[in-house]
C-alpha cells in the first residue's frame, strides 16, 4: 500500500517530518509549515484516501466523532507500516508527526498501535472519543496537544483526557490552549517551534 504525498527530500541521517492534513486538506496543507519550522529535514506528507463525499480523509467515520472503529484499525495498520517503510529507507536521526484534526486522529493512533515510530508528535486538535489501552512503548516520548477552549468538534474535556492518558504512558506532554476554537493560531505555530527545538 502506498499514498500519494508530497517529498521533500534531504541528507541521510536528517530529521525526518510527516505531515498529516485534516478533512478536506491534501498534502500541501503542512508541508511548507514542516519545511519552515525545522530547516534541513525530509517532510513527507500523505494526502487521505478515503474520500466522505469528495473531502480528503485517513479513515471513514459514520457521523461527527462517530468513528468507524474497524476502519480506523485497519488503515492505522496500513499507515503504520507505510511510515515504517518511509523510515527505514531514510535512517533519520529523529522521526516527528505534525497533524491537523483528522490527520491528528490518525497520528495519535499510529502512536497508540506503534509507539517507536516517532520520536515527537505534534497533534493540532485531536478527537479520540475512546480510551486507547496501555502503551508503555510511550513513555519518554515528546507531546505536543493543541486545543481551543470553545472548539465546537474537539470539546476540551476530551483533550484533557488524552493529554491524561499520554501522562500515564510515561509521555512528556505540553497542552497548549487558545481561547478559539477549531482554527490553528499563532501560540500554537509558536509551541510547535518551541517543541521541535528541544
Amino acid at each position: 500500500m502506498t499514498y500519494h504525498a508530497r517529498i521533500h527530500e534531504a541528507v541521510p541521517g536528517a530529521p525526518l517530518i510527516f505531515t498529516f492534513h485534516g478533512t478536506g486538506g491534501d498534502e500541501h496543507r503542512f508541508h511548507g509549515l514542516a519545511r519552515s519550522l525545522l530547516p534541513g529535514a525530509c517532510v513527507i506528507s500523505p494526502r487521505g484516501d478515503v474520500s466522505e463525499q469528495g473531502a480528503n480523509r485517513y479513515f471513514r467515520r459514520t457521523g461527527e466523532g462517530v468513528y468507524d472503529m474497524p476502519d480506523l484499525a485497519a488503515r492505522t495498520t496500513q499507515m503504520a507500516g507505510w511510515i515504517a517503510a518511509a523510515k527505514a529507507a531514510r535512517q533519520p536521526c529523529r522521526t516527528i508527526g505534525i497533524g491537523y484534526s483528522n490527520g491528528a486522529n490518525i497520528l495519535a493512533s499510529v502512536s497508540f498501535a506503534v509507539p517507536d515510530l516517532f520520536d515527537q508528535l505534534v497533534v493540532f486538535h485531536p478527537l479520540i472519543p475512546f480510551d486507547p489501552p496501555p502503551q508503555p512503548g510511550l513513555a519518554g516520548k515528546a507531546v505536543l496537544i493543541t486545543a481551543g477552549r470553545a472548539d465546537p468538534i474537539c470539546p476540551a474535556p476530551l483533550t484533557r483526557r488524552l493529554a491524561d492518558w499520554y501522562r500515564a504512558q510515561g509521555a512528556r506532554v505540553t497542552l497548549c490552549w487558545h481561547d478559539g476554537g477549531h482554527d490553528i493560531r499563532q501560540t500554537e505555530l509558536d509551541a510547535t517551534a518551541s517543541h521541535l527545538a528541544t
